[in-house]
C-alpha cells in the first residue's frame, strides 16, 4: 500500500477512535448522573484504556525485526508526531509539570522554554541525519561513526542508565494515578501498570509502541484539556484558558499579597522558624541530644502506662520512639532535611509572577542562574534522548523526519501551552477557597489525597483554622486533583487520571523498548553475537523487557524522589553523555573514537559526580553546589566539558580513516551515492 492511501486509512481508524472515546466519556457521565459510583467509573476507565492499548498490541504483534525495531520505516509524519509527543509527554509533563509551575510560578516556565525549544535543536542538528544514517538505535550510529565497539559499549551504558531513571518515573506515575483512582496498594497499581506496558511492547516492539502512542496522545490531550477548559468557564465565564488566565493571574497577585501581611499567617511563619531553631540546636548538640530525645521519650511512655493514659497518647509516643533516628550520623541526616522543610515554610511562598525572586540580590542571580542552566540542559538533553531520537528512524524518509518533528512540537505546544492556565486557576481555588478555612470543612480531595500522602495539614497554632503554611501539597497533586478542587463531576477525574495513565505508559512503553534494544540489538547481536538469528535476536529482546520491566516497577516500589526530579536527571545524562559526541560526529569530520569515548565518560561521570553531591535523595547537599546550580541542572557542567574533551583529545590523536568521513559526508549531504535509495537503511553506510 503506498504512503498516502496509508495515511488515509490511518486517519479513519483513528478519527473512528476518538469519536468512540468521546462518546464513551460522555455514557460515563450520564451513569455518574444516574448513580454509577466513584470506584467503578474509576476502575471502567483504568481497565477499559489498557484494553484498548492491549488490544491495538496485541493487532500489531510482527517477528519481523524492521518492524519490531523501526515499525518497517512507514510511518507516516503527522502520526510519528503524535507518537513522539505522546512518547516525550511523560509523567512530568502530564502530572507534574502544572504542579511545578504553580509552586515555582514564572521559574517553572524554565521547563516549558527547554523542553519546546529542544525539539528546535532536534530538527536542526540530529533528526534528518540520523534518519540519512539509517540503522535502529543511537549506539548504532556511536559504533558506526567512532569506529567500533568502545563507543558503542559507552553509548549503550549511558542509554541505559538515562532511561532507566527515566522509567521508573513513569512507572511511579503509573502506580500514583492507580493508588488513587482504583483504590488499590501503590505497589499493586504498580504492577497493574506494568502488565499494560508490557503487553503494549512485548509482542509488536516499536510497531506496536507507535500505533499505541497515537491512542495514547489522543486520549492524553484530551484528557488535559478538558478539565481546564471546563474550570476557566466556570472562573471566568470563557472556556479559553489559555487566554483568560492572565486576569486571574492579576487576581492571584493581589490574594498573594494579602496573605503575606495576614497576622494569622505570620504567626505560622514565626512557629515553623523555632522549630527550625530547635533543629538546628539539635543537630549542633549531637549525639547527646539524640540521647536526651530517648530517654525524655522513655520516660514520657513510662509516664503514660503508670496513669493509666488513653491508648492514643501511648501509641503515639511508641511510634515517636520508634521513628527516632538510630545513629548520631542518621539523625545529623534526617533533623538537617526537617529544618530546611521548617525554614520553607517559615518563608513566603514567592510570587506566582515575579522572576527570579530572592530576599537578596545573591539568591535573585542564583535563581536567574538556575533558570537557565535548567533551560540549557532541558534543550540539550531533548536533542539527545535515545528514545525520542530512535523514533526518527521509523519515518519513510529524511523529509519525513523533518516534517515528523514540527508536527511533534505542535502537538506538544498544545499541552505546554495550557499547563501555565492550569497552576494558575487550582492556585486560585486554593488561595481563595481553601486557605482560611476552618479544617472541619476542607473539601473532600484534601482527605482523599491525604490517605495516599500526597496533601498534609498541620495545624502547628492549634487555631483550627487552614494558614497557607500550614497546607502541604506535593508536585504531583494539582493537575490530578483539579477536577476535585474545581468541584467538577467525578468522571473529569476519571478522565483525568486516564490521561495520567496515557502520559506515563506512552513513554515507559519507548523508554522500556529502548533499553530492551539497547541490550538486545546493540551488546547481544553487535557485540557478544554478531551472526545470532532473527529469532534469537527478538527472543532476548523480549526477553530484556521482562527483566528491564520489573526490576523498574521494584526500584519504583520504593517511591523515589518526586517525578520531575527523576526526569530532569535523566535528561541531564543524556545530554552530557550524547549530545557533543552526537553533534560533532554529524558535523566536525575530525571527531574520533578516542575524542568521543573520553568526552562521552567524562561528561557523564561529572554530571553524576554534581548530582549525588548536591542532592539530599542520595545524601549530598547543596553546600556542595558549583554556582549554587541545582542538582537537577547537572548536565549544564558536563555537556560542555564533553565538547571540550572530545574537540582536544581528537586534535591531539590520529584523525578518522577515509571511510568514517565519506560516512560524515552521506549522512551530512541530501545528494545520495550514484545507484543508492533514500530508504536505504538496513546497513546504512556503517
Amino acid at each position: 500500500m503506498n504512503t498516502g492511501a496509508f495515511s488515509r486509512r490511518l486517519r479513519r481508524y483513528y478519527g473512528w477512535y476518538t469519536g468512540t472515546f468521546a462518546l464513551f466519556v460522555l455514557l460515563l457521565a450520564v451513569g455518574e448522573q444516574f448513580g454509577l459510583s466513584q470506584r467503578a467509573i474509576g476502575h471502567i476507565f483504568l481497565f477499559v484504556t489498557i484494553a484498548i492499548y492491549a488490544g491495538i498490541g496485541v493487532m500489531s504483534r510482527t517477528s519481523d525485526v524492521s518492524e519490531y525495531y523501526v515499525a518497517g520505516r512507514r510511518v507516516p509524519a503527522v502520526f510519528n508526531g503524535m507518537a513522539t509527543a505522546a512518547d516525550w509527554m511523560s509523567a512530568a509533563s502530564f502530572i507534574g509539570l502544572a504542579g511545578t509551575l504553580y509552586f515555582s510560578g514564572f521559574e517553572g516556565l524554565a521547563f516549558v522554554t527547554g523542553w519546546t525549544g529542544g525539539f528546535v535543536l532536534v530538527a536542526l542538528l540530529l533528526a534528518p541525519y540520523l534518519r540519512k544514517f539509517g540503522q535502529y538505535t543511537i549506539p548504532d550510529f556511536l559504533g558506526a561513526r567512532y569506529e567500533g565497539d568502545f563507543a558503542r559499549l559507552v553509548g549503550i551504558g549511558a542509554t541505559v542508565l538515562a532511561s532507566f531513571v527515566y522509567l521508573v518515573a513513569q512507572i511511579y506515575g503509573v502506580g500514583l494515578v492507580t493508588s488513587r483512582f482504583v483504590s488499590v496498594e501503590f505497589e499493586i497499581g504498580l504492577f497493574v501498570g506494568l502488565a499494560g506496558i508490557l503487553v503494549c511492547s512485548f509482542l509488536g516492539g516499536m510497531r506496536a509502541v507507535t500505533w499505541t502512542q497515537v491512542a495514547q496522545y489522543l486520549i492524553l490531550i484530551i484528557a488535559y484539556l478538558v478539565p481546564v477548559m471546563i474550570l476557566s468557564y466556570k472562573v471566568t465565564g470563557v472556556p479559553a484558558p489559555q487566554v483568560m488566565y492572565g486576569g486571574v493571574l492579576a487576581k492571584l497577585t493581589e490574594r498573594e499579597a494579602e496573605l503575606e501581611v495576614e497576622p494569622a499567617e505570620n504567626a505560622v511563619r514565626a512557629l515553623y522558624h523555632k522549630r527550625a531553631d530547635d533543629y538546628a540546636a539539635k543537630v549542633a548538640a549531637l549525639p547527646e541530644s539524640l540521647e536526651t530525645e530517648r530517654r525524655a521519650l522513655i520516660d514520657r511512655l513510662n509516664e503514660l502506662r503508670l496513669d493509666n493514659a488513653s491508648a492514643r497518647d501511648i501509641a503515639l509516643t511508641e511510634r515517636a520512639l520508634r521513628d527516632l533516628p538510630r545513629t548520631p550520623a542518621d539523625a545529623a541526616v534526617r533533623w538537617e532535611r526537617a529544618r530546611a522543610e521548617a525554614l520553607e515554610k517559615a518563608q513566603p511562598p514567592p510570587r506566582h509572577a515575579e522572576a527570579h525572586p530572592g530576599r537578596t540580590a545573591a539568591e535573585s542571580q542564583a535563581a536567574r542562574n538556575n533558570f537557565l542552566a535548567l533551560v540549557f540542559v532541558l534543550m540539550v538533553g531533548t536533542a539527545a534522548l535515545p528514545h525520542i531520537l530512535a523514533r526518527y528512524y521509523t519515518t519513510p524518509g529524511v523529509v519525513a523526519a523533518r516534517r515528523s518533528v514540527f508536527w511533534s512540537l505542535l502537538f506538544i505546544f498544545l499541552l505546554y501551552v495550557t499547563a501555565p492556565a492550569y497552576a494558575v486557576f487550582a492556585k486560585w481555588e486554593i488561595y481563595n477557597s481553601v486557605i482560611g478555612s476552618s479544617l472541619s470543612i476542607l473539601p473532600g480531595w484534601v482527605a482523599s489525597w491525604g490517605k495516599v500522602g500526597l496533601v498534609r495539614i498541620e495545624d502547628i497554632n492549634g487555631d483550627g483554622i487552614l494558614q497557607l503554611a500550614e497546607l502541604s501539597i506535593n508536585t504531583d497533586v494539582i493537575m490530578l486533583a483539579t477536577p476535585e478542587i474545581a468541584g467538577l463531576p467525578y468522571v473529569v477525574s476519571g478522565l483525568v487520571a486516564a490521561g495520567g495513565l496515557a502520559a506515563a505508559l506512552s513513554t515507559a512503553d519507548g523508554l522500556l523498548l529502548t533499553i530492551s534494544n539497547a541490550l538486545s540489538h546493540d551488546l547481544y547481536y553487535k557485540v557478544i553475537n554478531p551472526h545470532a538469528t532473527t529469532h534469537r535476536r527478538l527472543v532476548i529482546s523480549k526477553s530484556q523487557l521482562l527483566v528491564v520491566a520489573v526490576v523498574a516497577a521494584w526500584v519504583a516500589s520504593m517511591r523515589p524522589d518526586n517525578i520531575l526530579f527523576m526526569v530532569g536527571l535523566a535528561f541531564s545524562i543524556g545530554a552530557a553523555a550524547f549530545f557533543p559526541a552526537l553533534v560533532l560526529g554529524i558535523f566536525w569530520k575530525r571527531a574520533n573514537r578516542p575524542g568521543a569515548v573520553c568526552g562521552m565518560l567524562a561528561g557523564l561521570g561529572v554530571t553524576l559526580f554534581y548530582a549525588v553531591r548536591t542532592h539530599p535523595f542520595f545524601g549530598g547537599s547543596m553546600a556542595h553546589a558549583w554556582f549554587d546550580i541545582n542538582p537537577i541542572s547537572a548536565g549544564v557542567f558536563g555537556v560542555p566539558l564533553g565538547f571540550v574533551i572530545i574537540i582536544v583529545v581528537s586534535l591531539l590523536t590520529p584523525p578518522p580513516p577515509r571511510e568514517i568521513q565519506a560516512l560524515v559526508d552521506y549522512v551530512r549531504y541530501p545528494q545520495l551515492p550514484t545507484g543508492a535509495d533514500e530508504g536505504e537503511t538496513e546497513s546504512g553506510r556503517a
